[in-house]
């Protein structure tokens, strides 16, 4: 009998379905080399805990419920750890699939922006390989982790959700822990069907981030700019009271929103798009920003 080579993990909520299990099906590696492990439970840090616990790879593969694998992961999986034995952390893009409805796609646009997710919009499209990768390029929906060190560093944060995959690699840096993101591992995962839940999801990546800073013990400066400058736009009916010269800010973060609509709608052939995000780019930045700013209040 072949030797587990890979745990594939995946959290699930009570209520959910694993719409993964389909693509998973379609895998072009040896069966008898990985294991796929559900657990269900209303915290994915507690999820996939339990699934550490129950794995016997060597390697164990974190991956969302409703994500779509490329059949071909596992193998390049294997590949990159072969040439590059150092390394105990290894993720790959989470790139928008073929969206149901415009704003899944408008919103996985937004996600892949250099304006509108600034430096972890990494997360989100495909760019070049990063053996001394951090935080900003990896999320646990897409996240190949050696199990020895669980052992070493612990497993996820329960207390925090979401925001756990970033505290994670964090600590796992912190310990010396080699870390790198290579992009022919992918995945893809579903954005958000409509403008509430997008929002109230960027809101909920903003409102645990100040827990995340204080449990890691850092704090990047450019997670505080979105709350910077929602502070600023909720103070400038005020402020321009005070002086007109206030609004300048304002003026030039339209023109850059314009600037990069542009940009962004020619680099993904959609004219529509270019009337969208603008509005988009807005509230995902106050969304961040508000749950942030709530965040730091908050028990």
């Amino acid at each position: 009998m072949s030797k587990i080579k890979f745990s594939l993990v995946i959290p699930v909520a009570p209520w959910r379905n694993p719409e993964i299990l389909k693509s998973l099906s379609t895998l072009k590696y040896d069966k008898n080399k990985y294991e796929i492990i559900v657990e269900k439970g209303k915290n994915a840090s507690e999820n996939r805990n339990k699934g550490i616990q129950k794995a016997s790879g060597e390697t164990i593969v974190f991956l969302d419920d409703d994500a779509i694998i490329k059949e071909d992961y596992l193998e390049k999986l294997e590949k990159f750890l072969t040439q590059h034995p150092n390394i105990d952390v290894v993720g790959g893009p989470q790139l928008s699939p073929k969206p149901k409805n415009m704003f899944e796609r408008f919103s996985g646009m937004v996600l892949a922006s250099n304006f509108g997710a600034f430096r972890v919009n990494k997360r989100y499209k495909e760019t070049k390989l990063e053996t001394n990768a951090n935080e900003i390029y990896l999320t646990s929906a897409n996240l190949c982790v050696k199990k020895i060190i669980f052992n070493r560093i612990g497993g996820f944060n329960k207390n925090l959700w979401p925001g756990e995959d970033p505290e994670f690699i964090v600590r796992a840096k912190k310990a010396g822990m080699r870390i790198a993101y290579n992009p022919e591992l992918i995945v893809y995962h579903k954005r958000r069907g409509d403008f509430a839940g997008y929002c109230k999801q960027i809101f909920k990546y903003g409102f645990t981030r100040p827990r995340l800073n204080r449990i890691s013990g850092e704090t990047k400066f450019f997670f505080l700019i979105p709350m910077i400058f929602s502070i600023y736009f909720l103070l400038l009916p005020l402020l321009s009271l005070i002086n007109i010269i206030f609004i300048i800010p304002l003026i030039a973060y339209l023109l850059l929103s314009v600037i990069f609509s542009v940009y962004d709608s020619a680099r993904n052939g959609s004219v529509t798009s270019f009337f969208v995000l603008p509005f988009l780019y807005l509230f995902t930045h106050l969304s961040y920003g508000i749950g942030m700013l709530v965040g730091y209040f908050a028990r």
